[in-house]
Parts: structure tokens; C-alpha cells; sequence
């Protein structure tokens, strides 16, 4: 009966520290547009976190899920956060987003800024509402020249303040990618290209761009 009793008893202390375990695993999404969805790829930004973790042991403590979507607003984020987001039960969401909202102004089909703040509010409120932390990055560059003569840097610029007024106003954490990149082109791009420097084409990241966004999320989410 002794050894019954041990053995229930160990068997039940196993299933408890299981459990324990899974309820130690933090799971943390990314949202956005085709940024975050080349960076599930090789070379991606997600992919060289979950790298990161597993070189440093820490990939069973650690879901890390890409949820992006090429051509991707504000709007879109809203449309299907339910399925790609929320269902997944997250911790913590980062919301990257913004570049498609000004650079699609050039075709008519961007957002506008009093829309894009609107549909920001209600994302951010409804992953609050069931309980996961948030994260807001501002959307980096389109086109790199550090002069502010890239042809859409004055909305840019613009949409990215908001994002930074809305994450003091609501004490939520922030990775201003708009301002880092920015500098690291002052301190990086002598000549004052359009593209190649942390970006392929003045939008997407390189792999230079790719390593600096990994640590800048990871820091701001670990």
C-alpha cells in the first residue's frame, strides 16, 4: 500500500511540475505587415530571436509566433486580430505597423491620419481586454536619406508621433524604430542613399536591419 501511496505520489508531483512548466512559457506575436512576415523567414528578425533563445537555452520558456501579413494597415490589423492574434492566447503582442498606411498613400488606397489613430485604439484596447501586454513600434523608413527628403518622411514622421504620444498617454512599451533608424542613417550613410543601408529597397530589412530589429524587440519584450 506504501508504494501505491509513493507511487501516486510521484506520479502526481511529475504532472505538477508539467503543468508548471507550461504555465512558464510566455507566448509573445508579432503584428504587422510584410516586414514581420519576411521575418519568419531565413534570416528574419523573429527567426533570429527564436536563434537567439535557443543558443541561449531559453527556447522552451519562449512561443515566439509571426503573425504578418504582406500590404497589411491599421485596418487589416483590426479586420483579423480575432483568428491571428487573440485565439493564440498571447502575453504580449507587438504591433508593427504604419508603413503600408502612408506608403500606399502614393496609389490612394493609404490611411488616413484620424483613421489610422482610430483603428490603432481599438486593436491596442481589444488585445488589453483579454489581458496580454502591448508593445508599439513605429514604422521605421520609407526610403533611408537622413536629410528628411525621402518623399514621404513628413507623414511619416507624423504617424510615428502619434504612436509615441499614444504609448506615454496609455503607459505602454515602445521600440521608435522611426527615430533608431533614423540616427543609425546619420551615423551610417554618408551619402545619403535611398536604400542599403538597414533596408533592400528603403522599406524591407536587410540583414543588418533584420539583427538590429531582433535586439530591439527582444529587449523591449523579454
Amino acid at each position: 500500500m506504501k508504494k501505491i501511496m509513493l507511487g501516486l505520489a510521484s506520479f502526481i508531483l511529475v504532472l505538477s511540475l508539467m503543468s508548471f512548466t507550461g504555465e512558464k512559457k510566455k507566448k509573445i506575436v508579432f503584428f504587422g505587415d510584410s516586414i514581420t512576415e519576411q521575418g519568419v523567414q531565413a534570416g528574419g528578425y523573429i527567426t533570429m530571436i527564436q536563434a537567439d533563445l535557443t543558443k541561449k537555452g531559453l527556447a522552451t520558456e519562449y512561443d515566439i509566433v509571426g503573425a504578418g501579413i504582406g500590404g497589411n494597415k491599421i485596418y487589416d490589423l483590426f479586420l483579423r486580430m480575432d483568428k491571428d492574434v487573440l485565439a493564440q492566447k498571447p502575453d504580449v503582442v507587438v504591433i508593427f505597423i504604419g508603413v503600408n498606411d502612408v506608403w500606399h498613400k502614393a496609389w490612394g488606397t493609404g490611411t488616413d491620419f484620424d483613421k489610422f489613430g482610430n483603428f490603432y485604439d481599438a486593436v491596442v484596447k481589444k488585445i488589453q481586454a483579454q489581458g496580454a501586454r502591448v508593445v508599439l513600434a513605429t514604422p521605421a523608413a520609407i526610403g533611408e536619406k537622413h536629410d528628411y527628403s525621402n518623399a514621404q518622411d513628413g507623414d511619416l514622421n507624423a504617424y510615428s508621433n502619434w504612436i509615441r504620444d499614444y504609448t506615454k498617454k496609455h503607459n505602454l512599451g515602445l521600440v521608435d524604430l522611426r527615430k533608431i533608424f533614423h540616427d543609425y542613417s546619420l551615423a551610417n550613410n554618408p551619402t545619403n542613399n535611398a536604400k542599403g543601408i538597414l533596408t533592400t529597397d528603403g522599406v524591407h530589412l536587410n540583414e543588418k536591419g533584420n539583427k538590429l530589429v531582433a535586439e530591439l524587440m527582444w529587449e523591449a519584450v523579454k
